[in-house]
């Protein structure tokens, strides 16, 4: 792991104001409740975030509805939970010059779209699909011989770093997990494609170096998974990223906390 930890507090540190707002016809009562405003980190996940919100808005959702699973919803799209949190603002938003802050988001309690999300019954879940996801990506960079052999506490200094906004506890455990086990490199490179506007997402294996051996950089993997894009901006943490930046580099330096890159193409 290079000793560029500037860029990595830069990132840890991204803020989002978003300002949350019940939608209008689940409203019980004559009184409309005040929208509720609140910083968010652009690494977190939402249900990490939003007990605040739930308990502001709560009091004018009908009784019969308040034990119903809050979501989230922008601009009539449903937001999936188990994004991060900056990766569903940049698909939004990124190629939308108009966008105006705070980011407006509408709360839900009623009609779950089953079709569109899944559940997130406790923050256990949540928990659990991040560890998931860190796991996958240890497999991918180390073939799982690093996550596989850290010890339980390890792991759980992992996810509260994640849970309490703890940038050394998290990174502490988190650096053994940026480091090549074998030579300069990884195995493989743990990363999530997107296109701006649209919340599917795609996953393939990267080799960070060709077969001749030299580093493979961010323009020739776009340009191998978007071959019919004409000059495409790529970015990441709402940052347009240089074409010619190691995709390496980007693994150990712009990770999302879940160890994969999360990268957006326009």
């Amino acid at each position: 792991m290079a000793n560029d930890t500037e860029i990595l507090h830069y990132l840890w540190n991204g803020k989002l104001a978003v300002c949350f707002q019940l939608d209008e016809q689940e409203i019980h009562g004559i009184q409309n409740p005040e929208p509720f405003y609140l910083m968010v980190p652009r690494m977190s996940y939402f249900p990490l975030v939003c007990d605040k919100v739930k308990k502001h808005f709560l009091k004018h959702v009908d009784p019969e509805k308040q034990e119903l699973e809050m979501w989230l919803e922008y601009k009539d799209i449903p937001l999936k939970w188990n994004y991060p949190i900056g990766v569903i603002y940049d698909l939004f938003t990124i190629d939308n010059k108009q966008v105006d802050l705070p980011w407006k988001i509408t709360i839900h309690f009623d009609n779950f779209p089953e079709d569109k999300l899944i559940r997130c019954s406790c923050r256990d879940a949540v928990e659990s699909n991040f560890m998931s996801s860190m796991k996958e990506a240890d497999m991918l960079k180390h073939r799982s011989q690093v996550f596989a052999t850290m010890q339980r506490h390890q792991h759980s200094q992992l996810w509260t770093g994640l849970l309490n906004d703890k940038f050394d506890q998290f990174w502490s455990e988190n650096k053994k997990l940026m480091e090549p086990t074998e030579g300069n490199y990884f195995k493989h490179i743990p990363i999530h494609f997107y296109q701006s506007g649209s919340t599917s997402m795609t996953q393939t294996l990267v080799k960070p170096i060709s077969d001749d051996g030299n580093q493979i950089t961010l323009g020739e993997l776009i340009k191998l998974h978007y071959p019919s894009m004409d000059n495409p901006k790529v970015f990441t943490h709402g940052i347009c990223i240089p074409k010619e930046t190691p995709v390496q580099w980007m693994s150990e330096h712009m990770s999302y906390l879940d160890n994969f890159l999360h990268i957006i193409v326009v």
